[in-house]
């Protein structure tokens, strides 16, 4: 090993706390980087290829068959800014479907898949299913095309039933097609692909046919680009004969908005992590130079060059910081996968690996960074003449800060804790790094704790409104846990005895009753499972949060939740429409409620539903209990009541959100390392200033002072220093926040509520602004302790 080498070495392991926190910086920092930039490549670059070699179509519009023709359809090609369109083709509304009894699968005993309910379906054709030019090119995923006029292919189907057929049980004739294969339309445009022949025989047997046209536009890159367009559209057809417009903006969101949601508060992360690494080197290096400096007129007198001098301080930044940055592009990857295995679904492109260049350019331009920032102090050390380093040694310094140690004493407290309150006017430039390493913390703890909370309370949102229950009813026999799709084809409820019975049980204080109602939604995004639930009985006690307008009370209102609002365009006033059996009922949209389900909802009463003469089918009543009320108690009394109904009570069982558990963990883990970060920042500046006055605790020593009052002198030393940066972090970390959330719900499409953005509470921000002291105290205890153990005699022979 060289001479160099062997100095390099030498400075890394007598510094092993700090080489430890270099590296733990660099870890925390490449980690989120290299976790944000890759999450946003994978999930974003696969759609924009997809959608450019796939020619997608920036608006897919469905006309009402009964109100426009195909001509009247087609002719809307020449509405100005149309840059391209195709169709009109023959589309269906949204059909309900079942496993045929060639389905041999069983959900749970004695429960075959044969005859119940599976996704709804939105069929169309077109001239060529495998066409290669054109817009909205179909993808073929598995399987074949179509050739006869029994045959289909489906966008999604349970590989349990592979080879089997879905039979439409909503239409009167109750055709069946035999699935051929998968195919998925890159913007949603339908879900379910016949020829020519099978189309009509599905129209023969009353499927109700409307007509689709897909376009691009010269202005389409935002919503608002979007929703001039489909504006213009609907002004060139007859009047009400558009249904729907679904744009590519909203399919984009719906396939990559989860993997995209990560990626704000990584960014966040990643920004704070690599701050806090170039000032934990900057802070390091310069203390290694500054208490080195007899140690660097040494190796000057052997022979160094003031280039050898710098090249050995930089690398003994740069050797733990590459340790670092390895583990964190590991990490990174690691992490990645679970993110990644739901995201680019159906792009053609899916992928649980990080691009290799991400994992190249994020840590070497993370390794120049601390390069750069390690070799500034490393040149002054290279710059210092041998024989003034020689002569400067380890002297003690001249006194500053001597007027805040006056003003100091005259405060009514100890006078070791008015020596250290004092202690940074001595040291400006070090309390101010101290200082910055405290804010950076003090940011992601607010940050942190706040995101958290925004998490728990979206997760509440999924555990109250429809799910707010102590037990729930259902038909006998439904395994726990499960819930089916309702309609007729799924065990349901007696409503009206049902609530009737549960009314007439003691310890019952609230229920509702509600379903699928096997309805389906004209128009509605065909990438979504879009579900019309009917309720019956009061819903007041469940909590259900509405983002805008009011709950409905009329014949004929609905509310829908913002999921639908979002991806369909639909708001307060505007009309939707759904059908149950060929029957169409329109519904006036008076309110917009927030929920954490990642489908589409309708909701309205089933009275609204049974004057239409459609029919609401009621598969589950949830239940609260009264206080002091037992589940096991209260199923064992209402079991003579529902029994004869068919029905039984369970308890309620809730699933927690995958995707929000899962940045629960990142955020809490990224926070642990962004806290430790900025604790060990603080240690190893007090260390080094501890370091520099041991000359002074020797006096200090020699004069009385008991390991105890030196504890206490050097926590307050930091602890002022610690609370200003705590009142200037906590608002910090705030503004964070909310421009996170704020991006995290446009990511996913969803207008958070007030109830979930609104999380700092008196009770939080008053730990939050001690929070500051608390990570300078931390990060301070050691290197007390370290004085406090300091021998008088050993002190003082520095002098």
């Amino acid at each position: 090993m060289s001479a160099l080498g062997k100095v390099v070495r030498s400075g890394v392991g007598r510094r092993c706390v700090q080489s430890f926190v270099m590296a733990l910086t660099t870890f925390a920092a490449v980690t989120s980087s290299v976790l944000s930039l890759g999450l946003l490549t994978v999930v974003q670059a696969p759609f924009e290829h997809a959608f450019k070699a796939r020619n997608g179509a920036h608006l897919s519009v469905q006309f009402d068959g009964s109100k426009a023709t195909a001509a009247q359809a087609a002719a809307t090609a020449h509405t100005a800014g149309v840059t391209e369109a195709f169709g009109p083709n023959p589309i269906s509304a949204t059909l309900n479907t079942t496993f045929g009894p060639d389905c041999t699968a069983n959900i749970g005993p004695g429960m075959p898949m044969a005859g119940r309910a599976n996704e709804p379906v939105v069929a169309t054709t077109r001239p060529d299913l495998a066409a290669t030019s054109g817009l909205d090119q179909l993808a073929l995923v598995q399987g074949r095309w179509p050739t006869t006029a029994n045959e289909i292919v489906l966008s999604t189907w349970d590989h349990h039933c592979a080879g089997g057929s879905v039979v439409f049980d909503s239409l009167p004739g109750k055709p069946s097609f035999k699935v051929v294969g998968r195919a998925n339309s890159l913007t949603n445009t339908a879900t379910g692909f016949l020829t020519t022949d099978g189309f009509v025989r599905l129209t023969a047997a009353g499927a109700r046919t409307d007509e689709q046209m897909l376009y691009r536009f010269a202005k389409s890159g935002t919503d608002a680009d979007l929703t001039t367009d489909k504006q213009a559209i609907a002004a060139a057809a007859p009047a009400g004969s558009v249904e729907s417009g679904q744009s590519y903006l909203a399919a984009e969101k719906q396939a990559v908005g989860s993997a995209k949601s990560y990626v704000p508060f990584l960014v966040v992360f990643g920004v704070l992590g690599l701050f806090l690494s170039v000032l934990i080197i900057a802070i390091v290096v310069s203390g290694a130079v500054v208490s080195g400096i007899r140690r660097i007129g040494i190796l000057k007198s052997l022979g160094f060059t003031p280039w050898q001098v710098a090249r050995a301080y930089a690398a003994q930044a740069l050797i733990p910081a590459t340790i670092g940055v390895v583990g964190g592009t590991l990490a990174g990857n690691v992490l990645a996968v679970p993110v990644l295995n739901d995201a680019s679904k159906n792009l053609g492109a899916a992928s649980t690996n990080l691009p290799v260049w991400v994992s190249l350019v994020v840590p070497i331009g993370t390794l120049v960074i601390v390069g750069i920032t390690a070799l500034i102090p490393a040149l002054r050390a290279g710059r210092m003449p041998a024989v003034q380093t020689l002569v400067v040694g380890l002297a003690p310094k001249a006194k500053r800060g001597q007027g805040a140690q006056r003003l100091a004493s005259r405060l009514p407290l100890p006078r070791p804790m008015s020596l250290g309150l004092a202690q940074p006017f001595a040291k400006p430039a070090r309390a101010a790094l101290v200082g910055a390493a405290v804010l950076f913390g003090a940011v992601s703890v607010t940050f942190a704790m706040g995101l958290e909370t925004a998490f728990t309370k979206y997760t509440d949102t999924d555990t109250s409104g429809f799910n707010a229950a102590s037990m729930i009813v259902v038909p006998a026999g439904t395994p726990a846990g499960f819930r089916s799709n309702g309609g007729p084809t799924n065990p349901h409820l007696d409503s009206t005895k049902v609530a009737a019975a549960l009314a007439s049980i003691p310890g019952t204080k609230a229920a509702f009753g509600w379903g699928n109602s096997g309805a389906t939604v004209i128009g509605a995004p065909t990438g979504d499972y879009t579900m019309v639930d009917t309720t019956t009985g009061d819903l007041s006690w469940t909590n259900l949060v509405l983002i805008n307008g009011r709950w409905y009370q009329n014949p004929g209102e609905a509310v829908i939740n913002d999921h639908l609002a979002s991806a369909a365009g639909m708001h307060v006033g505007d009309t939707v429409t759904v059908a149950q059996d060929n029957k169409r009922l329109p519904l006036r949209i008076v309110g917009i409620d927030f929920d954490a389900s990642g489908n589409g909802v309708v909701m309205t009463d089933s009275a609204t539903f049974s004057a239409a003469g459609l029919t609401p089918y009621i598969t589950q009543f949830n239940v609260r209990l009264a206080d002091n009320v037992s589940g096991p108690d209260w199923s064992a009394s209402a079991a003579p009541a529902l029994t004869p109904l068919h029905a039984e009570a369970t308890p309620n069982i809730t699933h927690g959100n995958l995707t929000v558990l899962t940045m629960s963990a990142l955020v809490a883990t990224l926070t642990l390392m962004m806290i430790a970060i900025a604790a060990l920042g603080v240690l190893n500046t007090v260390v080094q200033d501890t370091r520099e006055r041991i000359h002074d605790l020797g006096i200090f020593k020699a004069l009385g002072m008991t390991p105890k009052q030196t504890i206490a002198m050097v926590l307050t030393s930091v602890s002022l220093t610690g609370l200003i940066a705590g009142l200037i972090g906590v608002p910090l970390g705030m503004a964070v926040e909310n421009v996170t959330l704020t991006q995290m719900g446009s990511a996913i499409g969803r207008s958070l509520p007030a109830s979930v953005t609104h999380v700092y509470t008196a009770g939080m921000l008053l730990p939050l602004l001690a929070g500051g002291i608390a990570i300078a105290l931390l990060g301070a205890l050691l290197p007390a302790g370290w004085a406090a153990r300091s021998r008088t005699a050993t002190a003082l022979r520095t002098e």
